[in-house]
C-alpha cells in the first residue's frame, strides 16, 4: 500500500472526499469512494472507483465532465481543483502542440459538439495528438445522445483511473 493510500484511508470521511475529487469532478463519486474506505491497494481502490462511477446516474457525470476544460483550453467550467486543472494541462500537452489549422478545426468541432449534446467534448488525451483528437471527435459527433453519453463517461472514467495512479504516485 502506498503512503498516498494509508494516509488517505484515516482521513476524516470530508477530507478524504476532497483529496480524490481533482481525479474525477464528482462530488458523489468522491463521497461514495470515500465511505469505501479501507482499501488495501491501488488494484482495490481502482476497482471501487469504476464500481461507483458505473454506479452514478447521468447527473454526476455531467457534474465530472463541468469539471474539465474543453480541449485545447485551460479554465474549465466548473473547475473542482487547482491540481484537475494542473493535471488537466499535462493531459492535453501533446494535443496542444498541433498547429494552427488543426487547432482552429478542433475548436470548431468543439462547438459543433457543444450545440449537438449540449456539453463539452470528453475524451482521454494523454499522449494523442490534436489531430487525433480532432478524428475521434468528428467520428463521435455520429453518436446519437446515448451512445455519446455513454462513450463521454468511457472516456472520463479513463481519466479518473489515470489520475488516481498519478495521484497515488505523489
Amino acid at each position: 500500500m502506498t503512503g498516498v493510500l494509508t494516509r488517505w484511508n484515516v482521513l476524516p470521511l470530508n477530507e478524504a472526499e476532497e483529496e480524490l475529487l481533482p481525479c474525477c469532478g464528482s462530488r458523489a463519486w468522491a463521497r461514495e469512494l470515500a465511505a469505501r474506505r479501507p482499501l488495501a491497494d491501488e488494484a482495490s481502490l481502482l476497482d471501487a472507483a469504476d464500481a461507483t462511477w458505473l454506479g452514478l446516474g447521468e447527473a454526476d457525470w455531467l457534474e465530472a465532465f463541468r469539471s474539465h476544460p474543453r480541449i485545447g483550453e485551460t479554465r474549465a467550467e466548473q473547475p473542482s481543483h487547482d491540481r484537475s486543472a494542473a493535471w488537466s494541462a499535462k493531459e492535453q500537452q501533446k494535443a496542444a502542440a498541433g498547429g494552427d489549422v488543426v487547432k482552429m478545426a478542433l475548436a470548431e468541432a468543439n462547438r459543433e459538439y457543444e450545440r449537438r449534446f449540449n456539453r463539452i467534448f470528453i475524451v482521454c488525451a494523454s499522449g494523442k495528438a490534436a489531430s487525433e483528437i480532432l478524428e475521434i471527435l468528428r467520428r463521435r459527433l455520429e453518436n446519437d445522445p446515448e451512445t455519446e453519453l455513454r462513450e463521454a463517461a468511457e472516456q472520463q472514467r479513463q481519466i479518473m483511473r489515470l489520475r488516481i495512479k498519478r495521484w497515488l504516485g505523489e
